[in-house]
């Protein structure tokens, strides 16, 4: 699992939760096959400022879901993850704290989980 998810589910990091924006931003750029500067992803965005995009890219990076590289002044974004493996590793990481919670709290869950698949 990436260790920027498991950050996310401690409740203490105000970095945990991806925001609307955020996750606009990351399924445009889960949508293209190449990497994307916030030039690129304006046009995606026309009621968003350039700077509030850019901070919004700077902030997914910090949070580790994007990988970014220099190229010339800019910055070119990519998703860590493909949108089906960060889906696996939210999935993980929900059931891992559930699973990570006292007894009683298991035995709910479990129990919770039998009569849905029955």
């Amino acid at each position: 699992m990436a260790s920027w998810f498991a950050r996310s589910t401690d409740a203490s990091h105000e970095t945990g939760r991806l925001g609307p924006l955020e996750w606009r931003v990351l399924e445009a750029l889960w949508s293209r096959t190449t990497l994307a500067s916030v030039r690129d992803l304006q046009p995606d965005f026309p009621e968003i400022a350039y700077t509030t995009l850019m901070t919004t890219l700077d902030r997914l990076y910090r949070k580790g879901v994007l990988r970014r590289e220099k190229s010339g002044r800019a910055f070119l974004y990519q998703p860590r993850l493909s949108r089906a493996g960060f889906e696996s590793a939210r999935a993980t990481a929900a059931v891992r704290t559930a699973l990570e919670g006292d007894g009683e709290s298991v035995g709910l869950l479990l129990s919770f989980l039998v009569q849905a698949v029955s």
